[in-house]
């Protein structure tokens, strides 16, 4: 009889701890900082270094009319134009005198403002003087965020190839 009380509260005390263990885990998941969704629309220059190819990139975000559009100036190459829509459908172009233009249709359109919900969080790291959270999303993206301010500082896309602008270089 004492062999199976013992047994017993032996049993209740393991779920207790396993059910402890996976409520401060889920705790502290909850205290870890969330990625700012991006604004509906917004502008930016960014700069993007691709393996030491550096460009100048013009964003224009605009989600409420499903349209992305990048003006492209590769260091010492062309100026490229990539109007990307929400259905998947991009259009790489110049306006030189050699008017190149190709269309390309990817499987998914331009990101959602929320894109980076569910992204892994990995901590806190300093990136060109700023102290940023850091997202990592499907072993495919990092993702950097000013603490202060929320907004982007830095991401790293890993695609395994060229990057699709570079070929109409």
């Amino acid at each position: 009889m004492v062999y199976s009380s013992t047994y017993a509260l032996l049993l209740l005390l393991t779920q207790l701890a396993a059910a402890a263990t996976a409520t401060s885990s889920e705790a502290v998941a909850a205290d870890y900082p969330k990625p700012t969704p991006w604004p509906l629309q917004f502008h930016s220059i960014l700069f993007v270094n691709y393996s030491g190819s550096l460009s100048l990139i013009d964003l224009w975000y605009d989600w409420p009319n499903g349209r992305n559009f990048n003006i492209i100036q590769h260091q010492l190459g062309k100026l490229l134009y990539d109007l990307e829509w929400s259905n998947g459908t991009s259009f790489y172009y110049t306006l030189d005198s050699n008017k190149e233009c190709r269309s390309v249709h990817f499987e998914v359109g331009i990101l959602r403002p929320n894109w980076l919900e569910g992204a892994e969080y990995l901590g806190q790291e300093t990136v060109d003087g700023f102290l940023c959270n850091v997202w990592q999303k499907v072993d495919f993206i990092w993702y950097y965020e000013d603490v202060v301010t929320k907004r982007p500082v830095h991401w790293v896309f890993y695609t395994g190839k060229l990057s699709i602008s570079n070929e109409l270089e």
